[in-house]
């Protein structure tokens, strides 16, 4: 796995946001988990709750069960404090207050990492199945509507009949009321003229 892969293995989704843990991140430093936050510690003033936050314990429990549900274990033996999740931002300023040349590689390579996975989620990769998927929804809506129109059409279709039906009744009706000859007014029958 390269390093960018193995980065991306190392962000979480925690609160909604994709975060670092500070196990991980002093792992890459090549630091301990405890001078690493002692130095953040130091520089407090630069994270603020949205660059970095301490697990809570249920988020803590739940990390690890994804951890060894994904990996069938998880290497997180007994901590006492709950681990810190740094953001993007806290990312950012966290290679401000790191100077080491592995400081500096680890952060360009997460930076990398996160806009990687941006990229990924914005634009992701078509496959045929995919877009096979798309394609017959599509067709299947598109038929929908075409029988949903179909049905208004007959259903239209079938009132005007209805309509024309009914005139063409009520007309025979009035042809034959005015096709039987009507009897002349007055005393004289027609056929005795003839």
């Amino acid at each position: 796995m390269d390093q960018l892969q193995t980065i991306q293995s190392k962000i979480y989704e925690i609160r909604g946001q994709r975060v670092m843990l500070d196990r991980d991140l002093a792992e890459m430093y090549q630091v301990t988990t405890g001078n690493l936050n002692k130095a953040v510690q130091r520089n407090i003033k630069r994270f603020p709750l949205d660059f970095m936050f301490q697990l809570t314990k249920e988020e803590f429990e739940e990390l690890k069960a994804n951890l060894i549900f994904q990996n069938g274990r998880s290497n997180w033996g007994g901590t006492r404090k709950f681990p810190y999740a740094f953001t993007e931002q806290g990312l950012a300023m966290l290679s401000g207050i790191l100077n080491s040349d592995i400081a500096i590689q680890v952060n360009i390579n997460i930076m990398r990492a996160f806009v990687a996975m941006r990229q990924l989620i914005s634009n992701p990769p078509t496959d045929k199945s995919s877009l096979l998927q798309r394609e017959v929804k599509e067709l299947k809506e598109y038929i929908e509507e075409m029988f949903a129109d179909q049905n208004d059409i007959n259903e239209d279709t079938r009132t005007q009949l209805e309509l024309i039906n009914r005139t063409l009744a009520e007309l025979q009706v009035q042809k034959k009321l005015s096709s039987t000859p009507r009897r002349p007014i007055g005393f004289i029958r027609p056929e005795e003229n003839d």
